[in-house]
């Protein structure tokens, strides 16, 4: 038989022996800090629950987010809790109110991109756009100050697809060409006669059915962002959408949708029925068309409510917004930026002066030249 070595763990005579009172169902020692006997698992009624897992827990239960809605603009921003006052980044403006957030009861996003343009990319994006055309901005603007203000922001945007199905009428034409003859007199009085080609169009009402699916047009879901101004950094590189995780905020700024999605529909609709009347008109026959009307409904409607990551900056100049935003997934940027009309006046007036020089020169030459 193989030899076979027990092991046996050495009993030190000096280990503290169990402390605690007995259980009053079966008389085995519980600890203070059992909830219940580890024998037979009745309640400890000396349990003491420890003032640390108090705390622990207390700190767990704190929201991870504060949101603030803007009383200007009507935004709605989720920033750090330990943040007591807050200047919404779409007016900079500090009237701001404190929202709970179950309050809120607005629907979890479904999808996001993460931000690829790192601040310090964005910083210098902003400070290159801001110096073109340096000359014509104002002296007195502080750039420093105004770059401070430069957030990252995740922002909501309402994502559709849907069946659009239409019946139209139009009139479409046909060209056909007609030799006409014409006459010319010279200077001499002399006539002559000539002939060309004329271009006639030959109209058809004609009326049929069409139908086409679409998706892919993003909707601003803040009203901080307005539809114009999220047209200005448009597109985001959809296909890098992935599953909404509550971590990709972690660091950023992020917005709750205010507008809802029965508004959003409604404005995706309006851009699909122009994108539906464009592709009527593109299939149909003929040299041309005209009158396009199409009675289009829309069915299947599937949304998603997306997180895009964008760079907001704000200010104000003489009582004015001017705003800069930059794409955070591409690096698109689009903005306005305030005007010296003191430096604007002072070039059109140089830009008059150097017209005027070089037509004075011009008229002395021809002067010259002409004795």
């Amino acid at each position: 038989m193989p030899d076979i070595e027990y092991l046996s763990e050495a009993v030190d005579s000096n280990a503290a022996a169990p402390q605690g009172k007995p259980c009053e169902a079966c008389g085995s020692p519980v600890e203070p800090l059992d909830k219940f006997c580890p024998a037979c698992g009745t309640p400890n009624p000396a349990y003491a629950r420890p003032q640390v897992v108090d705390a622990q827990i207390a700190e767990e239960s704190k929201p991870l987010q504060k949101h603030f809605q803007c009383q200007t603009c009507g935004a709605e921003v989720a920033t750090d809790p330990s943040q007591l006052s807050y200047t919404c980044p779409f007016c900079d403006s500090n009237y701001v109110t404190e929202v709970a957030v179950s309050q809120s009861g607005r629907q979890l996003p479904e999808f996001i991109i993460g931000f690829a343009i790192a601040p310090e990319q964005a910083l210098e994006k902003f400070r290159v756009w801001l110096k073109g055309n340096s000359w014509f901005r104002p002296g007195d603007l502080a750039v420093a100050s105004v770059a401070d203000k430069l957030k990252g922001v995740y922002l909501p945007f309402w994502s559709f697809s849907m069946l659009a199905q239409s019946s139209y009428t139009a009139s479409i034409g046909e060209h056909w060409w007609r030799t006409e003859t014409y006459t010319t007199t010279d200077a001499k009085g002399n006539v002559t006669t000539h002939t060309r080609q004329v271009q006639e169009t030959e109209w058809w009402p004609l009326s049929g059915r069409h139908h086409m699916y679409y998706s892919g047009y993003l909707v601003s879901g803040s009203k901080g962002l307005t539809q114009a101004d999220a047209e200005r950094i448009k597109p985001f590189n959809l296909p890098a959408l992935k599953r909404y995780e509550a971590y990709f905020l972690a660091g950023w700024l992020s917005e709750q949708y205010s507008v809802e999605r029965a508004e959003a529909l409604q404005r995706c609709q309006q851009v699909f029925y122009q994108w539906e009347t464009a592709n009527i008109g593109s299939h149909l026959p003929g040299d041309t068309h005209r009158g396009i009307v199409a009675n289009t409904r829309f069915s299947d409607v599937n949304s998603d409510l997306c997180m895009l990551p964008v760079y907001v900056l704000s200010y104000k100049y003489n009582g004015k917004l001017y705003r800069f935003l930059l794409n955070g997934q591409t690096g698109k940027s689009a903005g306005d930026k305030p005007l010296s009309w003191q430096r604007i006046a002072i070039a059109i007036v140089g830009g008059l002066l150097v017209v005027l020089l070089i037509v004075l020169l011009i008229m002395a030459l021809s002067a010259v030249l002409g004795n």
